[in-house]
Protein backbone atom coordinates (compact mmCIF):
# COMPACT_ATOMS: atom_id res chain seq x y z
CA UNK A 1 0.00 0.00 0.00
CA UNK A 2 1.33 3.24 -0.95
CA UNK A 3 1.63 5.90 1.85
CA UNK A 4 -0.71 8.14 -0.26
CA UNK A 5 -3.15 5.21 -0.33
CA UNK A 6 -2.71 5.03 3.86
CA UNK A 7 -2.97 9.01 3.89
CA UNK A 8 -6.51 8.72 2.39
CA UNK A 9 -7.96 5.72 4.12
CA UNK A 10 -6.41 7.51 7.41
CA UNK A 11 -8.62 10.73 6.33
CA UNK A 12 -11.86 8.62 5.28
CA UNK A 13 -11.98 6.43 8.43
CA UNK A 14 -11.85 9.76 10.58
CA UNK A 15 -14.63 11.00 8.36
CA UNK A 16 -16.72 7.92 9.10
CA UNK A 17 -15.80 8.32 12.51
CA UNK A 18 -16.70 11.75 13.63
CA UNK A 19 -19.58 11.65 11.04
CA UNK A 20 -20.65 8.35 13.08
CA UNK A 21 -19.88 9.91 16.30
CA UNK A 22 -21.49 13.52 16.03
CA UNK A 23 -24.01 14.08 12.79
CA UNK A 24 -26.55 12.40 15.29
CA UNK A 25 -29.19 13.83 18.29
CA UNK A 26 -26.13 13.85 20.70
CA UNK A 27 -28.01 14.87 23.64
CA UNK A 28 -31.00 12.72 22.93
CA UNK A 29 -28.16 10.12 22.20
CA UNK A 30 -26.51 10.49 25.56
CA UNK A 31 -29.62 10.75 27.83
CA UNK A 32 -30.49 7.27 26.10
CA UNK A 33 -27.05 5.90 27.29
CA UNK A 34 -27.53 7.24 30.75
CA UNK A 35 -31.27 5.12 30.70
CA UNK A 36 -29.55 1.94 28.95
CA UNK A 37 -26.01 1.78 31.20
CA UNK A 38 -28.17 2.62 33.98
CA UNK A 39 -30.79 -0.56 33.65
CA UNK A 40 -29.89 -2.84 36.03
CA UNK A 41 -30.08 -6.88 35.01
CA UNK A 42 -26.77 -8.91 35.60
CA UNK A 43 -27.01 -10.58 32.37
CA UNK A 44 -27.74 -7.50 30.23
CA UNK A 45 -24.55 -6.03 31.73
CA UNK A 46 -22.55 -9.49 31.22
CA UNK A 47 -23.33 -9.42 27.50
CA UNK A 48 -22.71 -5.71 27.17
CA UNK A 49 -19.21 -6.19 28.83
CA UNK A 50 -18.59 -9.32 27.23
CA UNK A 51 -18.81 -6.77 23.83
CA UNK A 52 -16.98 -3.83 24.90
CA UNK A 53 -14.13 -6.38 26.27
CA UNK A 54 -13.75 -7.85 22.76
CA UNK A 55 -14.27 -4.74 20.88
CA UNK A 56 -13.98 -1.66 23.43
CA UNK A 57 -10.53 -2.32 25.04
CA UNK A 58 -12.19 -2.90 28.21
CA UNK A 59 -9.44 -4.13 30.64
CA UNK A 60 -10.61 -5.21 34.16
CA UNK A 61 -7.59 -7.15 35.60
CA UNK A 62 -6.92 -4.11 38.01
CA UNK A 63 -10.64 -3.67 38.95
CA UNK A 64 -12.31 -4.60 41.98
CA UNK A 65 -13.73 -8.34 41.95
CA UNK A 66 -17.64 -7.84 41.79
CA UNK A 67 -20.15 -8.66 39.52
CA UNK A 68 -21.58 -6.05 37.81
CA UNK A 69 -25.15 -5.18 38.08
CA UNK A 70 -25.08 -2.51 35.15
CA UNK A 71 -23.24 -1.09 32.14
CA UNK A 72 -23.05 1.89 34.48
CA UNK A 73 -21.78 0.35 37.78
CA UNK A 74 -18.58 -1.12 35.35
CA UNK A 75 -18.31 2.44 33.54
CA UNK A 76 -17.47 3.30 37.13
CA UNK A 77 -15.43 0.59 38.94
CA UNK A 78 -13.31 1.29 41.68
CA UNK A 79 -9.32 -0.19 41.61
CA UNK A 80 -7.90 -2.62 43.52
CA UNK A 81 -5.78 -1.06 46.29
CA UNK A 82 -2.29 -0.42 45.50
CA UNK A 83 -2.77 -0.67 41.35
CA UNK A 84 -2.16 3.22 41.16
CA UNK A 85 0.44 4.21 43.18
CA UNK A 86 0.78 8.32 43.13
CA UNK A 87 3.61 10.29 42.81
CA UNK A 88 4.71 11.43 46.40
CA UNK A 89 7.10 15.05 45.81
CA UNK A 90 4.98 17.53 47.08
CA UNK A 91 6.29 19.71 43.97
CA UNK A 92 5.19 17.76 41.72
CA UNK A 93 1.10 17.27 40.39
CA UNK A 94 -0.30 13.59 39.49
CA UNK A 95 -2.28 12.62 36.93
CA UNK A 96 -5.71 12.77 38.12
CA UNK A 97 -6.69 9.91 35.58
CA UNK A 98 -5.96 6.94 33.61
CA UNK A 99 -6.10 8.60 30.01
CA UNK A 100 -4.25 9.58 26.46
CA UNK A 101 -2.33 12.61 27.05
CA UNK A 102 -3.49 15.05 24.24
CA UNK A 103 -2.61 18.79 23.87
CA UNK A 104 0.14 20.24 26.58
CA UNK A 105 2.36 22.86 27.51
CA UNK A 106 2.54 26.39 28.66
CA UNK A 107 -0.51 28.85 28.53
CA UNK A 108 0.03 31.98 26.33
CA UNK A 109 -1.74 35.22 25.84
CA UNK A 110 -4.55 33.21 27.26
CA UNK A 111 -4.94 30.58 24.10
CA UNK A 112 -4.82 27.33 24.80
CA UNK A 113 -4.09 24.36 21.52
CA UNK A 114 -6.81 22.05 20.94
CA UNK A 115 -5.34 20.43 17.73
CA UNK A 116 -3.54 20.94 15.12
CA UNK A 117 -3.89 25.22 14.21
CA UNK A 118 -6.64 25.11 16.24
CA UNK A 119 -6.52 27.35 19.50
CA UNK A 120 -9.51 27.75 22.16
CA UNK A 121 -9.80 30.92 25.09
CA UNK A 122 -8.98 29.90 28.66
CA UNK A 123 -11.76 32.39 29.29
CA UNK A 124 -14.28 30.83 27.47
CA UNK A 125 -13.38 27.41 28.72
CA UNK A 126 -13.96 28.54 32.64
CA UNK A 127 -16.49 31.44 31.85
CA UNK A 128 -14.37 33.39 34.70
CA UNK A 129 -11.97 36.57 33.72
CA UNK A 130 -10.47 36.49 36.74
CA UNK A 131 -9.81 32.79 37.17
CA UNK A 132 -8.43 32.47 33.51
CA UNK A 133 -5.80 35.67 34.12
CA UNK A 134 -4.81 33.77 37.49
CA UNK A 135 -2.98 30.97 35.06
CA UNK A 136 -1.44 33.25 32.65
CA UNK A 137 1.62 32.05 31.64
CA UNK A 138 0.68 28.79 32.93
CA UNK A 139 0.87 25.19 32.37
CA UNK A 140 -2.19 22.91 30.83
CA UNK A 141 -2.47 18.80 30.54
CA UNK A 142 -5.06 17.94 27.93
CA UNK A 143 -6.10 13.91 29.25
CA UNK A 144 -8.77 11.79 26.92
CA UNK A 145 -10.00 9.20 29.09
CA UNK A 146 -10.98 6.41 26.16
CA UNK A 147 -14.53 4.16 27.03
CA UNK A 148 -12.48 1.11 27.93
CA UNK A 149 -10.69 2.81 30.77
CA UNK A 150 -10.76 3.69 34.51
CA UNK A 151 -13.33 6.66 35.07
CA UNK A 152 -12.68 7.98 37.84
CA UNK A 153 -10.47 11.07 38.99
CA UNK A 154 -8.44 12.45 41.72
CA UNK A 155 -6.98 15.24 43.40
CA UNK A 156 -3.43 15.96 41.63
CA UNK A 157 -2.00 17.67 44.72
CA UNK A 158 -3.27 17.85 48.71
CA UNK A 159 -5.65 20.75 48.39
CA UNK A 160 -8.94 22.70 49.13
CA UNK A 161 -11.77 22.46 46.91
CA UNK A 162 -13.56 26.06 47.00
CA UNK A 163 -16.20 26.32 44.54
CA UNK A 164 -17.46 24.38 41.20
CA UNK A 165 -18.46 25.72 38.37
CA UNK A 166 -20.98 24.14 36.14
CA UNK A 167 -21.09 25.36 32.68
CA UNK A 168 -24.20 24.22 30.49
CA UNK A 169 -23.37 23.09 27.22
CA UNK A 170 -23.51 20.18 24.45
CA UNK A 171 -22.12 16.89 23.90
CA UNK A 172 -19.71 16.40 20.84
CA UNK A 173 -17.25 13.91 20.58
CA UNK A 174 -13.98 14.53 22.15
CA UNK A 175 -11.83 12.36 20.24
CA UNK A 176 -8.73 13.64 17.79
CA UNK A 177 -10.97 13.50 14.49
CA UNK A 178 -13.90 15.78 16.58
CA UNK A 179 -11.33 17.79 17.91
CA UNK A 180 -9.58 18.56 14.65
CA UNK A 181 -12.95 19.34 13.18
CA UNK A 182 -14.94 21.06 15.70
CA UNK A 183 -13.40 24.63 16.80
CA UNK A 184 -13.25 25.56 20.29
CA UNK A 185 -14.84 21.96 20.92
CA UNK A 186 -14.26 21.61 24.70
CA UNK A 187 -16.05 25.52 24.79
CA UNK A 188 -18.98 24.29 23.63
CA UNK A 189 -19.18 20.99 25.70
CA UNK A 190 -20.88 20.39 29.22
CA UNK A 191 -18.04 20.76 31.75
CA UNK A 192 -17.49 21.44 35.52
CA UNK A 193 -14.69 23.80 36.60
CA UNK A 194 -13.08 22.46 39.85
CA UNK A 195 -11.55 25.26 41.75
CA UNK A 196 -8.76 23.93 44.15
CA UNK A 197 -6.44 25.89 46.30
CA UNK A 198 -3.14 24.82 47.50
CA UNK A 199 -1.80 25.03 51.03
CA UNK A 200 0.47 27.94 49.91
CA UNK A 201 -2.59 29.86 48.39
CA UNK A 202 -1.71 28.72 44.94
CA UNK A 203 -4.86 27.85 42.88
CA UNK A 204 -4.91 25.09 40.13
CA UNK A 205 -7.91 23.45 38.44
CA UNK A 206 -9.49 20.48 37.16
CA UNK A 207 -12.17 20.42 34.70
CA UNK A 208 -13.97 17.59 33.43
CA UNK A 209 -15.39 17.96 29.76
CA UNK A 210 -18.29 15.81 29.08
CA UNK A 211 -18.92 14.30 26.00
CA UNK A 212 -21.68 12.18 23.69
CA UNK A 213 -22.68 9.30 25.66
CA UNK A 214 -21.48 10.94 28.75
CA UNK A 215 -24.57 10.55 30.74
CA UNK A 216 -23.01 12.41 34.01
CA UNK A 217 -20.65 13.94 36.21
CA UNK A 218 -20.40 13.18 39.45
CA UNK A 219 -18.04 14.55 42.08
CA UNK A 220 -17.99 13.50 46.03
CA UNK A 221 -18.39 16.62 47.56
CA UNK A 222 -21.12 17.97 45.81
CA UNK A 223 -25.01 16.43 45.70
CA UNK A 224 -26.48 16.78 42.86
CA UNK A 225 -25.80 15.12 39.43
CA UNK A 226 -24.31 17.45 36.83
CA UNK A 227 -25.67 16.43 33.25
CA UNK A 228 -27.63 17.68 30.42
CA UNK A 229 -30.98 17.90 32.66
CA UNK A 230 -29.26 20.15 35.52
CA UNK A 231 -30.86 23.70 36.30
CA UNK A 232 -28.30 25.04 38.35
CA UNK A 233 -27.45 26.73 40.36
CA UNK A 234 -24.25 26.56 38.29
CA UNK A 235 -21.90 28.04 40.94
CA UNK A 236 -21.79 25.12 43.71
CA UNK A 237 -19.65 26.44 47.13
CA UNK A 238 -17.42 23.35 48.40
CA UNK A 239 -15.36 23.70 51.74
CA UNK A 240 -14.04 19.94 51.20
CA UNK A 241 -10.43 19.37 51.25
CA UNK A 242 -8.57 16.29 49.71
CA UNK A 243 -5.31 14.34 49.88
CA UNK A 244 -3.38 14.01 47.35
CA UNK A 245 -4.57 10.64 44.82
CA UNK A 246 -7.86 11.11 46.83
CA UNK A 247 -10.97 10.54 44.91
CA UNK A 248 -12.95 13.82 43.45
CA UNK A 249 -15.68 12.02 40.97
CA UNK A 250 -16.24 10.01 38.11
CA UNK A 251 -17.70 10.34 34.36
CA UNK A 252 -20.25 7.98 33.51
CA UNK A 253 -18.22 6.66 30.50
CA UNK A 254 -15.50 8.56 29.09
CA UNK A 255 -14.38 11.90 28.10
CA UNK A 256 -11.65 14.70 28.81
CA UNK A 257 -10.07 16.42 31.90
CA UNK A 258 -7.79 19.60 31.44
CA UNK A 259 -5.76 20.42 34.24
CA UNK A 260 -4.62 23.75 34.89
CA UNK A 261 -1.44 25.13 37.25
CA UNK A 262 -0.19 28.44 37.52
CA UNK A 263 2.79 30.38 36.36
CA UNK A 264 6.28 28.65 37.31
CA UNK A 265 4.49 25.23 36.57
CA UNK A 266 5.92 22.84 34.12
CA UNK A 267 5.54 19.55 31.86
CA UNK A 268 7.51 16.70 34.19
CA UNK A 269 9.67 15.03 32.02
CA UNK A 270 8.40 12.33 29.44
CA UNK A 271 4.83 14.07 29.10
CA UNK A 272 3.78 14.34 25.25
CA UNK A 273 0.71 14.00 23.50
CA UNK A 274 -0.38 10.79 22.49
CA UNK A 275 1.00 8.73 25.30
CA UNK A 276 -0.42 6.60 27.27
CA UNK A 277 -0.64 8.18 31.48
CA UNK A 278 -2.59 6.54 34.75
CA UNK A 279 -3.48 7.93 38.04
CA UNK A 280 -0.92 9.01 40.29
CA UNK A 281 2.11 9.37 37.63
CA UNK A 282 3.80 12.84 37.72
CA UNK A 283 2.38 15.22 35.21
CA UNK A 284 3.45 18.61 36.09
CA UNK A 285 6.24 20.15 38.32
CA UNK A 286 5.47 23.16 40.28
CA UNK A 287 7.76 25.70 41.55
CA UNK A 288 8.50 25.35 45.21
CA UNK A 289 7.27 28.05 46.82
CA UNK A 290 3.62 27.21 45.07
CA UNK A 291 4.30 23.52 46.34
CA UNK A 292 4.46 24.04 50.14
CA UNK A 293 2.93 22.10 51.96
CA UNK A 294 1.07 23.20 55.19
CA UNK A 295 3.30 23.10 57.99
CA UNK A 296 1.08 20.05 60.41
CA UNK A 297 -0.66 17.36 59.15
CA UNK A 298 -2.56 16.99 56.05
CA UNK A 299 -5.85 17.86 54.62
CA UNK A 300 -9.26 16.35 56.45
CA UNK A 301 -10.62 14.06 54.03
CA UNK A 302 -13.04 14.40 51.33
CA UNK A 303 -15.33 11.64 52.89
CA UNK A 304 -15.34 14.21 55.90
CA UNK A 305 -16.34 17.05 54.70
CA UNK A 306 -19.86 15.39 51.97
CA UNK A 307 -22.68 13.26 53.18
CA UNK A 308 -23.65 11.78 50.21
CA UNK A 309 -21.45 9.29 47.95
Amino acid sequence: MTVRRAIRRLALRDALNFAVCNRIPRRLATLAMGRISGYENRWFAAAGIALWRRFGGLDLRDAEPVRYRSLQACFTRRLRAGTRPVIADPTQLASPCDAILGACGSIERGLLLQAKDSRYALEELLQDHALAAGFQNGCYATLRLRAGMYHRFHAPHDCGVERVDYVAGDAWNVNPPALARVQRLFCRNERAVIRCRLASGAQIAVVPVAAILVASIRLRFVDVRLHLRYRGPNRIACNAQLAKGEEMGWFEQGSTIIVLAPAGASLCAGIRPGRGIRMGEALMALDARVARRPAAGRPTRASDQSGRR
